[in-house]
């Protein structure tokens, strides 16, 4: 399993998601210029459930690894999900006012999503080479 780059890639991805859970997304910053108020990923309850969905699904693709098709297939769900979540980041920073600074955080998901994509690409390319080294054997025969 760890011998493949496309575990460390899910393991990087899914490394990044499960920061976000203790990481503050967004911070103000008050008149006289001190720390205001911290906004943490989890605080709102849509992010929540967006995060947990990507993490279960981050989890999944990690540890499903004899299943490659499925395991492909949830690394790219968890990938466009996290591009889901990086838009709404981005509407979040594009909406707020002036005295809002956003953390180095908020770009974790694309990264992940790279990685995830990464990890989908490498996993493809095993079950494609399964496939013509199985052709190559020829039938089975009972």
């Amino acid at each position: 399993m760890w011998q493949r780059v496309q575990t460390l890639y899910l393991a990087i991805a899914s490394a990044l998601v499960a920061v976000l859970f203790f990481s503050v997304k967004a911070f103000t910053i008050g008149p006289d210029g001190s720390h205001g108020e911290e906004f943490t990923y989890i605080s709102y309850f849509p992010y929540l459930i967006l995060l947990a969905i990507i993490a279960i699904l981050q989890v999944l693709a990690l540890t499903t690894y004899k299943v490659r098709v499925f395991q492909m297939r949830t690394a790219v769900l968890a990938a466009l999900l996290l591009i889901a979540l990086q838009a709404w980041l981005a509407v979040d920073f594009f909406q707020t006012h002036e005295g809002m600074v956003f953390r180095y955080t908020a770009v974790f998901p694309i990264v992940a999503c790279i990685f995830d994509f990464l990890a989908a690409r490498g996993i493809l390319a095993d079950q494609l080479m399964v496939e013509s080294s199985s052709h190559l054997r020829g039938p089975r025969r009972k």
